[in-house]
C-alpha cells in the first residue's frame, strides 16, 4: 500500500507497514472490480483521509442513495394499502438512511446538506406515521363495531 500526499507520514509515496494502515480511517473508494489500475499496478482499497478530497465521491454516493429512498418512499405512500405494512416499510427505510449517514457519511458532509436532507425526510415519516395511525384507528373502530353486533 502506498501513501500519495499525506504530510502525516515522512515515507511519503512509499510501501509502509501494515500496522500503520489498520490506523487509518478515511472514506474507502469504492470500485466495481473491486481493482484499481495505477502505473500498471493492481491496487485493492484506497482510502481517502483529507475530508475535502472525500467530499465529491461521499456527496455522489450519497445523492443516488438518497434518490433512490425519496423515489421508494412516494412509491409506498401513494400505494393503496390497508394494512398499513407499507407505511411502516416506509418509516423503516427513513431510519435505516439516517443511521447510515450518521454512521458512515456525516463527518464528510455539510451540515446544511445534512439539514435539507433530513427536513425532507421527517416530512415524509410524519406523512407516514398519519396514514399509519389512520389505518390503526379504522381498524379498531371496525372492530369495535363488530363487536357489538
Amino acid at each position: 500500500m502506498y501513501v500519495v500526499g499525506n504530510l502525516k507520514y515522512k515515507n511519503k509515496n512509499k510501501l509502509i507497514d501494515k500496522d500503520e494502515l489498520r490506523e487509518i480511517t478515511g472514506f474507502s473508494v469504492p470500485s466495481r472490480s473491486k481493482k484499481f489500475h495505477v502505473c500498471n499496478q493492481s491496487i485493492k482499497n484506497i482510502i481517502i483521509v483529507n475530508k475535502k478530497f472525500a467530499y465529491p465521491f461521499v456527496i455522489k454516493k450519497v445523492n443516488s442513495i438518497y434518490n433512490k429512498l425519496i423515489s421508494i418512499l412516494t412509491e409506498l405512500l401513494v400505494s393503496d394499502d390497508d394494512s398499513g405494512e407499507t407505511f411502516r416499510e416506509a418509516l423503516n427505510q427513513i431510519e435505516r438512511f439516517r443511521m447510515e449517514i450518521k454512521n458512515k457519511y456525516r463527518k464528510y458532509l455539510k451540515q446544511k446538506e445534512l439539514e435539507v436532507m433530513s427536513k425532507q425526510l421527517s416530512t415524509l415519516q410524519k406523512e407516514a406515521k398519519r396514514r399509519l395511525i389512520d389505518i390503526e384507528n379504522s381498524y379498531l373502530i371496525s372492530m369495535k363495531n363488530n363487536k357489538g353486533k
